[in-house]
């Protein structure tokens, strides 16, 4: 697929004898918000961190802008323009919310290992870290420890870190678990604002939230994709309605 910010051609991910991941094809384009949704135990989570290098493919491969990055570590995927969050929430507690945001610009902003500059003597890094903060909604925030933030402050914080890097395509795992029905509508509104112009790709649980913000959704059961089409569509599909009330039926069982 021409112009595709992921590509997986072929991907298989194995445990020992357990195939988790049983040859994913999929293409997801520039600028497109994705969601990747299916019954609990699809193997959503394994298929996000062969995309972010957490695991490497038993068979198949990753491409990102055209480039395969299938054997390469988190950290250089990242820089090539890849950023990913948690499903639990990681941050840096005993650090301000403007240092958070702040560690989250070093790279990207020239500093990398650097020893010699002192970070509060740069104003650039100042000022983009404050441009962020206002971009998240928490610049009354800003001097506070990150720990004492709400759950939902917090991830909007993780969320922040993530983009603070400057990349491209954005992967966000779960990004609304745990949070009560106004702190989902805030964070949905927060990803939707500052994915603008990006590739997102979010895997999450909450129907509401994957019907709201994604351009096209792809349902995952026992590691294959059935489904991968947009939202009206994949609510419509016959076999994604089979799929969960046969997930739902097992797990009374």
């Amino acid at each position: 697929m021409s112009g595709a910010a992921i590509e997986l051609k072929a991907l298989r991910k194995n445990f020992g004898l357990a195939q988790i991941i049983r040859g994913v094809d999929l293409a997801i384009a520039g600028g497109e918000r994705h969601a990747i949704i299916g019954p609990n135990g699809a193997g959503k989570s394994t298929l996000f961190n062969l995309i972010t290098g957490k695991y490497h493919p038993t068979s198949g491969s990753v491409h990102l802008n055209g480039t395969d990055v299938s054997r390469l570590k988190p950290h250089e995927i990242n820089r090539m323009g890849l950023s990913r969050s948690f499903q639990i929430t990681n941050i840096f507690p005993k650090m301000s919310v403007f240092e958070n945001i702040r560690c989250g610009l070093l790279y990207t902003m020239g500093y990398k290992y650097s020893f010699w500059h002192l970070v509060d003597r740069q104003p650039k890094l100042t000022e983009r870290a404050e441009e962020i903060l206002e971009q998240i909604n928490l610049s009354d925030r800003r001097n506070l420890l990150a720990g004492v933030l709400t759950y939902a402050e917090q991830r909007a914080l993780e969320i922040g870190i993530t983009i603070a890097g400057g990349a491209d395509i954005v992967m966000l795992d779960e990004p609304t678990a745990g949070m009560s029905a106004s702190e989902t509508d805030y964070i949905v509104d927060l990803i939707r604002q500052v994915t603008d112009g990006k590739t997102l790709v979010i895997v999450e649980h909450d129907m509401g939230v994957v019907f709201n913000l994604a351009d096209r959704i792809s349902v995952l059961v026992y590691g294959e994709i059935i489904e991968s089409d947009t939202p009206e569509n994949v609510r419509a599909s016959q076999k994604v309605q089979e799929a969960y009330l046969g997930a739902a039926e097992e797990a009374d069982h």
